[in-house]
């Protein structure tokens, strides 16, 4: 077990747009990028490109009455598991009826601001060895861990004890990152934040402000950019979303600060350049944004790749985003979807095909919901 001690310092920043996603806009604006890292023009232009419009239906309301709903995770065996960041349970939701069975509640996690259960992922081996992972929140920092699901012990009672399998990363009131996916290569991906300290960011040897690569064990993964270190890239602000295309390639949502929200294709060992670059920059130190938007618009949190495209919740912004792309490229303007319809969107899975199931966030306590209630969506995207 890896057991790496970072210092955060609880900085809370003016203008915070990752507070509740609600930080003063400065007008209305989305942009696109030229800029392909990791990728090269010519193989992009073999590629196939997906239409530069899209279409968003939603199918049903798969559930409903949820409280902060936060990580989501679809079982191989039908249903979906759905984190509470502030009740520290989880449960398993039935798509077809809606049932709710909480499996139970995760020791140790302390929620307060932005912190506490927040993302969760099944093992690669879960239909042998049925082990939950989750990020969350403590009295001291952010950690992973994994759980034994047992679906045949009584409901509330079916969360094995926590193994931590990770531990150390940087925990503040804001920033706590908290996404995390298996990918392709069969290791485990974490977006974390700076916790308010811009600083940390731009530290290699720190665990705030970054993607981490680790195994399922949490030892640094092999292959890793920066020898035996977990750290897989850096000068984030608050990573929220991570997904991979059908090429392997690896794109994350982070929350900007004043002007500009981004999404990123992730290069290994790329610094994307906070606190010194919010948005593009011209600094050729920097890796740039492919797609950028006002903290109004978007306020990114989940995202998932279907049909040719990224598709990417918003918390501020209200509205699901479609970013078609050609490679590490968007090929087209975003183009927004169910603005205002159902409040803040916080988690979108993709379940194969065209459909997403998606979660919204107005219980979270952040910035000024028009609705009351959390649900889970079920979406057909085109």
């Amino acid at each position: 077990m890896t057991s790496v001690l970072a210092a955060a310092a609880l900085v809370l920043t003016a203008g915070c747009s990752s507070v509740g996603g609600d930080a003063p806009g400065s007008g209305r604006s989305v942009s696109v990028s030229g800029a392909a890292p990791g990728g090269s023009s010519s193989r992009q232009a073999a590629e196939p490109t997906p239409p530069a419009k899209g279409s968003v239906r939603v199918v049903r309301t798969v559930a409903q009455d949820l409280k902060t709903p936060w990580g989501l995770a679809p079982l191989p065996e039908g249903g979906l598991l759905v984190s509470s960041r502030d009740d520290g349970t989880i449960t398993r939701i039935d798509e077809n009826t809606g049932q709710k069975t909480e499996l139970g509640r995760v020791p140790g996690v302390s929620a307060a601001g932005e912190g506490g259960l927040l993302g969760i992922a099944l093992s690669p081996d879960y239909a042998s060895d049925h082990l939950v992972y989750a990020y969350l929140t403590t009295d001291s920092d952010n950690r992973i861990v994994r759980m034994l699901y047992d679906a045949k012990k009584p409901a509330g009672e079916q969360l094995g004890a926590p193994d931590t399998v990770f531990r150390g990363i940087p925990k503040g009131m804001i920033h706590n990152g908290g996404r995390i996916a298996f990918g392709p290569d069969g290791m485990l991906y974490a977006g974390t934040g700076e916790s308010g300290n811009g600083a940390l960011a731009q530290d290699r040897g720190s665990l705030g402000g970054k993607i981490l690569r680790i195994t399922p064990d949490g030892e640094p993964a092999p292959g890793n950019p920066f020898g035996n270190s977990p750290v897989y890239s850096y000068g984030h602000r608050n990573v929220q979303g991570l997904a991979w295309d059908d090429k392997q390639r690896l794109f994350a949502a982070e929350f900007g600060q004043n002007t500009w929200d981004e999404l990123n294709a992730i290069k290994p060992g790329g610094n994307y350049g906070w606190p010194d670059a919010e948005g593009k920059s011209s600094d050729p130190r920097y890796q740039n944004p492919i797609a950028q938007w006002h903290t109004d618009e978007a306020s990114p949190s989940g995202i998932a790749y279907a049909r040719g495209s990224i598709w990417m919740a918003g918390l501020r912004g209200r509205q699901l985003w479609r970013i078609p792309l050609k490679g590490t490229e968007a090929s087209a303007p975003p183009q927004s979807f169910l603005t205002d319809t159902y409040g803040r969107l916080r988690t979108v899975v993709s379940v194969g095909g065209n459909k997403l199931w998606l979660t919204t966030s107005n219980t979270d306590g952040r910035g000024k919901p028009q609705r009351s209630d959390d649900r889970i969506l079920e979406v057909e995207v085109k």
